[in-house]
């Protein structure tokens, strides 16, 4: 019995450690890698606290969230680093609904950092970039940006 426990710890060890890890992980325990992702939209939200624009399209995005296709992801960005904690705070302090990348482990994307907030970027189904998309973003820019080929 022990030697079977043993066989099946090292196996499951051997599984993972072989799996290749993934590009962001979220406040709701979703790991996405961006090659397991097509077939789906992935719209990316940059945003920080002392940014009011950003906080300003929070109300949006949350909207957005709700009413998104199935095949559609929103994933809000702290700009600012910052512990899970941190950002589980962050996250009740404003009302956010959407998830959000934990910054542990750093998430990785296919596109450059913005240097300006709020920046939206949109990974189509295809695997191309739309974006960034700068500035504060409503419901409907929001869909377009989805919907657009």
């Amino acid at each position: 019995m022990k030697l079977r426990t043993l066989v099946c710890a090292a196996a499951a060890v051997l599984i993972t450690a072989c799996s290749p890890k993934p590009d962001v992980v979220t406040d709701e325990n979703k790991a996405f890698r961006w090659s397991e992702l097509e077939g789906k939209t992935v719209v990316v939200n940059y945003f920080a606290e002392w940014c009011a624009p950003c906080l300003r399209e929070l109300p949006e995005l949350n909207e957005f969230n709700e009413h998104k296709a199935e095949n559609v992801e929103l994933i809000g960005v702290s700009f600012d680093p910052m512990s899970n904690s941190e950002l589980a705070e962050l996250k009740q302090r404003h009302g956010i609904e959407f998830q959000l990348a934990l910054m542990d482990p750093a998430p990785r994307f296919p596109f450059q950092r913005p240097q300006m907030l709020p920046a939206t970027y949109v990974i189509k189904p295809d695997g191309s970039i739309k974006g960034p998309l700068m500035g504060e973003q409503d419901l409907e820019s929001l869909e377009n940006a989805v919907n657009s080929h």
